[in-house]
């Protein structure tokens, strides 16, 4: 029985010094909970407010094309005989860049000259007999209708004379039609004809040479979609990158916004084009542009993380709060709510055009992960909540 009894005291004992211990242990915690917190001992991620530049973008993707290319067809079907220009070669105005047979054509002129000659033939004939016929009718001896034949037989020579010249003109512009000259000054950039190739030009014009113009000035033509296409103004900046050159930033200009819209799957898109500089050659036709138009630029602006915003607006939300605010944490003071107006963001940090914050100022972002599951109630202590308005409600 005394044993029990030596037990029980020494188990009260044990009991006492645990609870002064348990005492003691949660007056520390609550002692160090309400001191400023420090960066090693914050329960908060954060990031400083920066100075800088900030430029709105708007993204997209487009195919580089030479400015003032034409094509070069044919207007006589025929089999092309030479070949005289080739892929990337310079050619001049009016220089001949192929041949067709041209003695089908030589036969139809030649064929046009003997029709007009018979014609001229047939003329001179009708006037004879006109000449002859008009003093018989001048002296009564034909009467009107007689005389009508002759004076038709004449008139109708004199058309024959018309038409056979027209067909020889014909035949002439073939024959010469069978030669293929350059219309402009500028670079072969396609050639889709080889010798012995036939060419039929009956009911479209085939293309033979694709000829650019100036290869020093591009042009893009890019696909923006509908939700960023009131971004996009006329004579905006632009700059793009090319797989070939993938580390080269070349720049452009928007020329022109396409009125006319692309449905693609339920997706509307507009063409805008670019105009681009190629000074140095290196930007060839057909290659795939990644572009960024230069919406907005602004320089020497206050930044502050999105995410400081975002953490500042559910921390409150539940607070009448009327505008943006970022939860600044300065060394040795609380963390204190500043409300501030923003402006433009480019998705990872927003521009911050008035309110009580400088460059360099700490901003919490979020909880740090080993405080992430105990957040309940720490920014409450730190930052008391403030008072309701008089008339807003039960206390």
């Amino acid at each position: 029985m005394k044993i029990l009894k030596v037990l029980f005291k020494i188990l009260k004992g044990l009991l006492i010094v645990c609870g002064i211990a348990f005492i003691l242990l949660g007056a520390r915690r609550y002692y160090y909970s309400t001191e400023t917190p420090t960066a090693e001992t914050s329960p908060f991620q954060t990031m400083a407010v920066t100075q800088g530049n900030m430029e709105t973008l708007v993204s997209s993707t487009g195919t580089l094309a030479a400015v003032g290319t034409v094509e070069v067809g044919t207007q006589v079907s025929g089999i092309i005989t030479r070949v005289l220009a080739d892929f990337n070669d310079t050619v001049k105005k009016d220089q001949v860049l192929a041949e067709l047979d041209t003695s089908l054509f030589v036969a139809s002129v030649n064929q046009a000259k003997a029709g007009l000659a018979q014609a001229k033939a047939k003329l001179r004939q009708a006037k004879a007999e006109y000449d002859r016929n008009l003093p018989l009718f001048e002296k009564g001896h034909l009467s009107a209708q007689e005389f009508l034949g002759y004076e038709t037989d004449r008139d109708t020579a004199e058309a024959s004379i018309l038409s056979s010249q027209a067909d020889l003109d014909r035949a002439k512009t073939n024959l010469g039609n069978a030669v293929i000259k350059s219309p402009i000054d500028g670079t072969v950039i396609e050639r889709a004809i080889e010798e012995g190739q036939t060419v039929a030009a009956s009911y479209s014009t085939p293309t033979l040479f694709l000829i650019a113009e100036d290869l020093s000035k591009m042009q893009i033509e890019a696909d923006v979609d509908e939700s960023d296409i009131g971004q996009i103004l006329k004579g905006q900046p632009v700059r793009f990158t090319v797989q070939a050159y993938p580390d080269a930033v070349f720049t452009g200009e928007v020329s022109q916004i396409r009125l006319n819209p692309t449905v693609v799957s339920n997706v509307v898109t507009y063409t805008v084009v670019v105009d681009a500089p190629n000074d140095t050659g290196k930007l060839l036709p057909g290659m795939t542009a990644t572009m960024d138009f230069v919406v907005a630029q602004i320089k020497d602006a206050l930044l502050a993380p999105n995410s400081a915003l975002v953490f500042a607006a559910s921390e409150f939300a539940d607070q009448e709060n009327k505008g943006s605010a970022l939860v600044v944490a300065r060394n040795g003071e609380r963390p204190r709510t500043v409300p501030v107006e923003i402006g433009i963001s480019d998705g990872a940090n927003t521009i911050i055009l008035s309110g009580t914050i400088n460059a360099g100022d700490k901003v919490i972002t979020g909880y740090k992960k080993e405080k992430a599951e105990s957040k309940t109630g720490i920014l409450s202590r730190l930052m008391p909540r403030p008072p309701r308005r008089s008339g807003g409600g039960p206390p």
